[in-house]
């Protein structure tokens, strides 16, 4: 690894920056890490992203950079969703071969399933049928991801050993999350409402939708330990478990829970004693998105965290932040 110079797109998105501390709890020195904040390099900026590649020459990348939202945030931007994740995408990708990276691993997101896809989704599930209303925009981007990758792969892999491949998280959490009260996903909302009401004292926690719906959640450290495994796979051990046009990678943590059962463990994590009530008012998104992760397990690849550890791990990184 010591000739190595690894890439971070979005160190300090929850997902890049426990890349980054995996990375570094594996020996890679913190001088082999390559890192720009947005401040620093707009990946939505084509030339910018070019100059940048063109200057630094990373071997390696790491494409955890996204504009990412809970329902509320994909419903009332949908055009941001797209447009910026597609253009950071592209520019990425094109500047990472133009610059002759020949490892990628691009993170996608477990939305790019259909609505109604049997369950748990197995990765030949992707196109077969409607996507999701509320998120449709964010998963057509993330589709159009893992086709780049495939694409550089089956164009230029013989002659420029490019190796771009795709992993297909579920829904995470854990440290550096994004507990913003309306734009945050489900774990942290919760996380921060319930934290408040016990502050206030108050009686009842109000959560969206009936609480029935089932969904998986993956501890974000185990998410980046999943990443790293996939990017130092042997290129003949990828290939063998995937094909050139359904080359991306699940991973989840193997079982899946209720809205209300998550609430019930969260409101116990962070010590709230009220009543949940559930606003049957509001959308409740899929009924159920579990991932078949099968075929990273037989890649030698298993979680570690279970849910109520994390989410302990989680309370802890919201308060400390406060």
């Amino acid at each position: 690894m010591t000739n190595q110079k690894i890439y971070v797109a979005g160190h300090r998105g929850m997902v890049g920056s426990a890349i980054v501390r995996h990375l570094l709890a594996q020996g890679v020195a913190q001088s082999q890490i390559v890192t720009r904040t947005h401040a620093e390099l707009d990946l939505t900026n084509q030339a910018a992203v070019q100059a940048f590649f063109a200057t630094e020459k990373p071997t390696h990348v790491y494409l955890a950079a996204a504009k990412v939202g809970g329902i509320h945030a994909n419903n009332v931007y949908p055009a941001d969703f797209i447009y910026q994740n597609l253009m950071m995408q592209a520019n990425v990708i094109e500047a990472a071969f133009q610059n002759g990276v020949q490892k990628l691993l691009f993170l996608g997101s477990s939305c790019i399933y259909p609505r109604m896809a049997q369950q748990p989704m197995r990765e030949d599930a992707l196109l077969t049928g409607t996507l999701e209303p509320t998120n449709e925009p964010y998963a057509i981007a993330k589709i159009a991801g893992i086709k780049l990758c495939e694409s550089y792969n089956r164009q230029y892999s013989a002659s420029h050993g490019v190796d771009y491949r795709s992993v297909m998280p579920t829904n995470l959490y854990g440290p550096g999350d994004n507990y913003h009260p309306e734009n945050s996903h489900v774990i942290p909302a919760l996380i921060r409402r319930f934290h408040e009401a016990k502050l206030a004292n108050a009686p009842s926690v109000a959560i969206w939708g009936t609480g029935t719906p089932r969904r998986e959640f993956l501890y974000v450290d185990d998410m980046a330990a999943a990443s790293v495994h996939v990017m130092q796979l042997p290129k003949a051990t990828y290939d063998q478990h995937t094909t050139p046009m359904q080359s991306h990678i699940n991973v989840g943590s193997g079982s899946d829970v209720t809205i209300a059962e998550v609430a019930q463990t969260i409101a116990q994590t962070v010590g709230y004693a009220g009543q949940i009530e559930f606003d049957t008012s509001k959308p409740d998104g899929a009924p159920r998105k579990w991932m078949d992760s099968s075929r990273l397990n037989a890649l030698g690849w298993q979680t570690k965290v279970d849910l109520q550890h994390g989410l302990a791990a989680a309370y802890q990184d919201f308060v400390s932040k406060l």
